[in-house]
Parts: structure tokens; sequence; C-alpha cells
């Protein structure tokens, strides 16, 4: 580990403190404000919002993120969104878009298909309105996978399960290995890049790649199964006995509840059911809840030091839930701002208000503590050059 520059986290420290295990955020706080923040993405089509979303999650994880390979995993999510973005593009050009145009780009040979497949098309005609929309589609659904990325950068998924209920603990264990798997997969090959680069040997291309994946390979299986003996050595898979009335009673209750949740937000989102719905929400809700709290008791495990939802937690849940309600509210004031016509093609423009709600999001990157120097993150590269150097006066003093 590195020490990161004095001079880069002094003036954040003014703000917030420096992290430890008693001041430590909780890490339902990040996943609730990253949820925010994608929900308001989800509410927009304008890619000058969606790019400011995007800026202000990076921002919160450039200026709070750690070394733990957990961490490196939003440059990942960056690069699947531009995947993403790319599909959707050769997707609407290949296939056609549903939108009309007029501004003709280029006219592909198209194949013939039979009478059965009569709506679909292969090649045609590519205009700009059915690229711009297809973009602005993937731009969208880029903001959604950044934002999830930030939340997996920021949170520890090992704390995270700590938090959640006895009930949900086997369902988060299988989450949080599916979710941690993909950093532990970049870290050993970032690892092993580095120490390829230090050999002398080449890193990139389709050789390289294939050299690194064995060794990646092998240290997963070897990640498998030492998780599962720490699991199996922590008790993991045994639960207390529970009379048969209360598994009964929990079994109606949390699927009664989430009947009940499912026919509450029914009848909120229809215009019949305005009067049954909020109270069959909340009845639902409830059943839900208490069919949790039992299910419970089958888990037998005790939490050493919990993690506690204070001030600032809320202030970063907080941030994020204004920003999700305030996008739900420019969609319903001014809907044409947030969604940038196609037809005919018109330039987007920044809505000043949805602009300045997004920014809202910023917060988290003044509030939460500060990870200690001894934890910023370091690249791969500038890793790679202090053990050069290292090795350099190694070899000048011997």
């Amino acid at each position: 580990m590195a020490d990161a520059a004095p001079g880069r986290l002094a003036p954040r420290r003014r703000l917030a403190p420096q992290a430890h295990r008693s001041n430590a955020l909780h890490p339902g706080a990040w996943w609730l404000w990253a949820l925010g923040l994608a929900t308001a993405a989800s509410r927009t089509t304008n890619p000058l919002l969606i790019g400011l979303l995007i800026g202000v999650a990076g921002y919160v994880v450039a200026a709070r993120r750690t070394s733990a390979p957990w961490a490196r995993s939003y440059g990942a999510f960056v690069k699947i969104a531009l995947v993403v973005i790319g599909i959707r593009l050769v997707f609407a050009i290949v296939l056609g878009s549903p939108i009309p145009g007029t501004h003709l780009i280029v006219t592909l040979p198209e194949v013939p298909l039979p009478e059965w497949a009569q709506g679909v098309r292969i090649g045609g005609r590519v205009t700009a309105e059915g690229v711009l929309f297809a973009l602005y589609d993937g731009v969208r659904l880029a903001g959604l996978l950044i934002c999830v990325g930030a939340a997996n950068a920021l949170a520890s998924p090992a704390r995270l399960l700590k938090s959640l209920p006895g009930a949900l603990y086997e369902v988060g264990v299988a989450v949080v290995v599916a979710m941690t798997f993909a950093p532990n997969l970049i870290a050993d090959v970032q690892r092993l890049r580095a120490a390829r680069r230090l050999r002398g040997r080449p890193d990139k291309g389709v050789r390289g790649l294939l050299q690194v994946g064995l060794p990646v390979l092998e240290g997963a299986l070897e990640r498998s199964v030492a998780l599962a003996a720490a699991m199996d050595a922590r008790g993991f898979g045994r639960t207390a006995a529970v009379p048969a009335r209360v598994r009964g009673t929990t079994a109606v209750l949390t699927l009664g509840g989430l009947m009940g949740v499912c026919a509450g937000t029914y009848g909120l989102l229809t215009a019949d059911g305005s009067t049954y719905g909020l109270p069959v929400l909340a009845v639902g809700l409830g059943a839900a809840l208490g069919g949790l709290w039992l299910g419970g008791r089958r888990s037998v495990r005790t939490r050493y030091r919990p993690d506690r939802w204070g001030v600032r937690a809320w202030l970063v849940a907080g941030s994020g839930a204004a920003v999700a309600a305030l996008m739900i509210a420019a969609n319903s004031a001014a809907g044409n701002a947030l969604h940038p016509g196609v037809v005919p093609l018109v330039a987007p423009t920044l809505p000043l208000l949805p602009a300045a709600a997004v920014l809202i999001g910023l917060l988290p990157a003044f509030v939460a503590p500060v990870p200690p120097p001894a934890e910023a993150p370091v690249s791969a590269r500038a890793a790679a050059r202090t053990a050069r150097s290292t090795r350099a006066a190694e070899e000048k003093t011997s």
C-alpha cells in the first residue's frame, strides 16, 4: 500500500472526518444513494442530464472509494456501459428502428425474410432519427449500470451482508458472492498483468490475455475452496428448530404480503384503484415485514459490532432519494425537457432545475468519512512504477 498525497485529501477532511471502524458509513446508505441516482437516470432520456448523473457518480466514487477489491469494479461497469451503448446502436442499424425518419444516413442491403417473419427486417434504410433514438436509449441504460457500479465500488459487500435481515441472509450470501466475483477477477487480472510488465513481457493483446487466463482461473478456484471452508467453519447453513406453526405463519405472511404489495402497487398505478391501492399496499407491506421478522428466527447467527445508521448515513441516503424525487417531479411537470425529441431532429438542452437537483447527489463527496491514506486506491501502473523503482534501488545497492 502506498500513502496518498496529503494535499489532495486535506480539503475533504475539513468537512468530513477520516473513516475508521466506529464511524464507517453504513453500506445500505451507499446503495440507497446509488439507487436514487439510477431512478433519476431511468426518468429521462436527455443525454446531458444522464451525463451529469454519471459525472456526479464518478466524482463521488473518486472521492470516497478505497483500495479494496470491490472498489476496482467501477471501471469495469463503465466499460460494460459503453458496450451496451454499442450493442444498442448495432441493433438499431442492423434490425432497423420503429422511429420514422427523413434524414437518410445509409441504405444497407436488405436480407429477404420469409412471410412468417413479417415485421422483422435485416438491413434497409438507416436514418439519423432512428440512430439518435437508439443512442438516447443506450445512454439511459448505461447510466443505470454506472450508478449500480458506483454502489458496488463504494459499499463493502461483507458489511452489507451483515446488515440484512436474518430471513434474507442466505439470499444475500448468494448475491454477495456473485457481486464480489467480478471485482476479485478484475483484481487478479490487474495483478498478473502488472507482474508480466515487471518481467518485460507483453500484457496486451489476445496472446497476453490467454497467458493470464489460466492463473486467473486457478486463483478463482482456490478462492472458491477457501470461501467454502470459511463458510463451513462459521456455521453457514445451520438453522434453528422452529415449530411447524411458526413456519406456516411465516410462509402465509410473506406470500400474502408480497401479493398485497403487488395488488396495492397496481391499484396506485391505475385510475380505478386509487381508493384501495394505498391501504392494500400498507397491509401487504406490514405482512411482508412480519413474515421476514418471523423468518429470521431460523437463522442462528450473531452480529459482531453491527454498523450504525448515523446522521451521515441519513444525509447520503437522503441525497439520493432527493435526486430521484425531484427528477420524478420534473418529469411530471416538464417532461419535454427531460425527453428531447428526435422527430424532428433537435439538439438537447440542459434544463436548469433538474440539473440543479442532480447536483444534490454530490453531497456524499463532502459528508461521507474520508478513507484513510493507507486505504487510498493505487493504480496498477503506479504500483508497477513503484515496484520497478524499488527493484532498481535494490539492484544498485547490491
